[in-house]
């Protein structure tokens, strides 16, 4: 069904233009935003960490709207809505327009990941549902990827400062809404199809999805695991222009992160696929971010480029893997795919709420100790990942057809 294909590239689309780049843009921007806004580097990470705050409450019932009303119309007007918040960054004028406007576009953020998840779930089948998150990871490095280099580099200066680079990101969202449009609600050829688009009652889903021990795990695995990487993101550009780094040298360090995980969320998704062993997958590329990050602590010079790259490799394939699991753990399926993956990004979201200030402050006592304390929690998200039960293959199918 050539269809499906066509939805995925736009999830995929979606992921890297409205999601990802608008949202990483901030990171490489914030020398230029703390020099126009007179902003210190504690209230730097405040403000990156205030965008994740409002998908503590958010995520959960966005997720529960998403199996109530069907993905395809959440994801429609959460592109729209990204755009115009994402926007309103730029209006702006100081410490706290620019936290209330960073909170609004971050109360759509996880609703709309969720979405695209939960579509992909629709869409495709078990033995392809590896690839396609894998894809819809792939758009978010690109996003990632791109805004990272080029935003600070070269989209500020070519469109006239920080603010005209967030109304270019708006209008780009805003572009995607109108293609949503047209595009269809899910499959329905037959009765097994439609079935998959099933919806249920908000409370149901939410009930039923806090019973399940396993979906709180993976929510306290994500807590740490997108904690400490969203941190870091935030972070290190910054640090590495008052280590003494230029421009574009500190964002390239932190393109070669989203250029590595790029070149390895594709593989990383067929191989999970193949194996069928994504838990494992899981642990073993969560250790490589931890490793990666920890090392930050003591590298020098270009040597930062290794642990940067080592843990970049598996970001977004950790992502794919870790959504899919999420699908397929069991009593979830699609029919509670929006709700379960809301629960586990408000936990998400709670972590990249508290982290960033957190670890920023520690910036005072030196520069290199906040990757530390991010390793470290990245540690113990990974250990409550190694605490779930890893689905069968049978059950996988069970729950993917709920």
């Amino acid at each position: 069904m050539k269809i499906k294909w066509y939805v995925l590239f736009l999830g995929a689309l979606t992921a890297a233009l409205a999601v990802a780049a608008p949202s990483i843009s901030l990171s490489v921007l914030f020398e230029e935003i703390a020099a126009d806004l007179h902003l210190t580097v504690a209230q730097v990470g405040i403000i990156w960490g205030m965008g994740a705050l409002p998908g503590i409450f958010t995520s959960l019932l966005g997720g529960a709207i998403n199996d109530r009303l069907g993905p395809k119309r959440v994801v429609m007007f959460g592109t729209l809505l990204l755009g115009l918040t994402g926007a309103s960054r730029a209006l702006s004028v100081d410490f706290s327009s620019l936290i209330f406007t960073v909170m609004l576009s971050g109360m759509v953020v996880t609703i709309v990941i969720t979405g695209l998840y939960k579509t992909i779930g629709i869409w495709f089948s078990h033995q392809q549902l590896g690839l396609a998150a894998g894809i819809i990871s792939m758009g978010m490095a690109l996003g990632f990827l791109l805004s990272s280099l080029l935003s600070a580099s070269f989209f500020s200066p070519w469109l006239g400062g920080w603010r005209a680079v967030m109304y270019f990101y708006g209008l780009l969202a805003l572009l995607l809404f109108v293609i949503w449009i047209f595009t269809p609600a899910g499959p329905d050829t037959t009765p097994g199809h439609r079935a998959s688009v099933a919806t249920v009652p908000m409370g149901q889903a939410i009930a039923h999805v806090a019973s399940l021990r396993g979906v709180w795990l993976l929510g306290f695995a994500l807590l740490g695991y997108s904690g400490c990487v969203q941190s870091t993101l935030g972070y290190l550009p910054l640090q590495l222009r008052q280590a003494g780094w230029s421009d574009i040298s500190a964002d390239s360090a932190v393109s070669s992160f989203h250029f590595a995980s790029l070149l390895m969320v594709l593989p990383i998704a067929y191989l999970s696929d193949r194996l069928g062993k994504r838990k494992h997958l899981l642990v073993i590329m969560g250790m490589m971010t931890v490793t990666g990050i920890g090392f930050l602590f003591v590298a020098k010079g270009s040597l930062v480029f290794a642990p940067i790259i080592l843990a970049g490799m598996t970001r977004d394939g950790f992502m794919a893997l870790f959504m899919t699991y999420i699908i397929e753990t069991d009593q979830v399926g699609s029919l509670y795919a929006g709700t379960a993956t809301g629960l586990v990004q408000a936990l998400a979201s709670f972590g990249n709420f508290i982290s960033p200030p957190m670890g920023n402050q520690l910036a005072a006592i030196s520069p290199v100790l906040p990757y530390a304390f991010w390793a470290l929690l990245a540690a113990a998200g990974i250990f409550s990942l190694s605490r779930t039960r890893r689905p069968s293959l049978q059950d996988s199918i069970v729950s993917a057809n709920t």
